[in-house]
């Protein structure tokens, strides 16, 4: 290939390679088989290796003719050697591993961007990569808060690169064709969802005090974040129940659960979102936000979305542990990651499918069939190939309900909105909630 090369040849791919199947329980090797040339894959970097990370092992094996993972990185060094190493069984080699991602941003031979990293990261780490001229597969939430999101879709369109969040069951088989049915009528018209999830999360106890951990880039994980001193609780998983990092079990999970109610339900911005939600559990713990939600979006029109959160409590209300179940005048869709049930007026199950690859539901890192399609399909996305499952339009309206809820219950109001804009009609909470205070130095740019 001459220079055009390798990146214009990823542009121009033609649909000769979309005879790839996903049907069974795993991609077929061989249907990728020197399809392109070793040197024409995708070349990518994994940004954030721990537990969402882990659940991508899987998926970049399956998808190894058609990607070359060159870089790791994390902020934690035995974190990222670990993981490095761990791939070498997975894709056949050892990618180089490095601590600061930006470091990555500037190698011309980097593709995409895996933008795995706690929340306060996921847009910063996105428009720098959109910068940078990589396309970004980013885990939800999208965003840490509603003007993170008007943001991302600024530079997507300066940028013209494919942004795909992690809502993998938009490529979920049954998930995919049952919303194509209830859209088609098989419930008659859908007026409700009701979204939900339940966990046993434990305490996290109180934090002291203490220096930062040998081979942790403290500063480097706050980034955009205003500066904390750094106590023994912030390690791992934590990070999700403080609200200058994460964003809480709405944010965590909702956003799965709401993105589907939206797909079934056909909605955009909702005008009205009204939440009762509290810390029940472990109340002398230093987790600082709600763990129990209960939260309403009503759309123009009529139609409906419930959220059900419980973090800290494994009652599962509906049967199962994370979900949605979708009304209809004639009848209702229960759906998860791996099955679809419909059931008549009367409750009677008129049809049962399950997914051809099973898929963690409520365990730490996930992972499972549906992922790898995901990606896959953002492959697509890049090559020229395929629409996206999951286009950023989407992903940004979906978002804006938890962080709608998350504002709801921080201001202990109900919130009334622009449904053409998704904007909060209270000035005063408007100007304090839609966006946030950045270390200095971190402020976003202008696109």
């Amino acid at each position: 290939m001459k220079k055009s090369t390798r990146r214009s040849f990823i542009k121009k791919t033609t649909l000769a390679t979309a005879g790839i199947s996903l049907a069974g329980t795993a991609f077929s090797a061989s249907s990728y088989r020197r399809i392109m040339g070793a040197n024409d894959r995708i070349n990518i970097a994994v940004v954030g290796t721990n537990r969402r990370a882990n659940g991508f092992r899987n998926s970049f094996a399956v998808l190894k003719e058609r990607v070359n993972v060159l870089y790791v990185s994390d902020v934690i060094k035995e974190r990222r050697d670990s993981y490095a190493a761990s791939l070498k069984e997975h894709v056949g080699y050892i990618p180089k591993a490095v601590n600061d991602f930006r470091k990555i941003l500037d190698k011309k031979k980097v593709d995409a961007i895996f933008n795995l990293t706690p929340d306060h990261w996921h847009a910063p780490g996105t428009w720098m990569a959109l910068e940078a001229g990589k396309h970004v597969y980013v885990e939800k939430p999208l965003t840490h808060n509603p003007r993170e999101s008007e943001l991302l879709l600024e530079a997507r369109k300066k940028y013209n690169k494919v942004v795909q969040m992690g809502n993998q069951q938009r490529s979920q088989i049954t998930a995919r064709k049952i919303i194509k049915e209830i859209h088609e009528g098989i419930i008659g018209e859908p007026y409700k969802a009701v979204a939900f999830y339940s966990n046993a999360r434990g305490s996290i106890g109180n934090g002291k005090l203490v220096p930062v951990p040998d081979g942790f880039d403290w500063d480097l994980f706050q980034g955009p974040a205003p500066r904390v001193a750094y106590k023994d609780i912030y390690f791992d998983y934590n990070w999700h129940w403080f609200w200058q990092w994460g964003t809480g079990e709405t944010g965590n999970n909702a956003t799965h659960e709401l993105d589907v109610a939206r797909w079934a339900l056909q909605v955009g911005n909702p005008e009205e979102v009204l939440v009762d939600a509290g810390k029940y559990h472990y109340i002398d713990d230093d987790w600082t936000m709600y763990d129990t939600m209960e939260a309403t979006f009503k759309y123009p029109g009529g139609k409906v979305i419930k959220w059900d959160g419980k973090s800290r409590t494994s009652y599962n209300t509906y049967g199962m542990g994370r979900g949605d179940i979708i009304y209809g005048t004639k009848g209702t869709v229960l759906l998860n990651r791996n099955d679809v049930r419909v059931f008549d007026l009367k409750g009677k199950e008129i049809k049962h499918e399950k997914e051809a690859t099973q898929s963690q539901t409520t365990a730490l890192g996930g992972g499972g069939g549906i992922s790898t399609y995901h990606v896959a399909n953002f492959f697509d996305a890049i090559l020229g190939k395929a629409e996206q499952n999951s286009e950023l339009n989407e992903a940004v309206d979906s978002t804006l309900l938890i962080h709608l809820a998350n504002i709801s219950s921080r201001t202990n109001s109900n919130l009334k909105i622009n449904p053409t804009s998704g904007h909060i009609l209270d000035d005063e909470i408007m100007k304090k909630y839609w966006g946030r205070v950045y270390e200095r130095g971190w402020e976003p740019p202008k696109f």
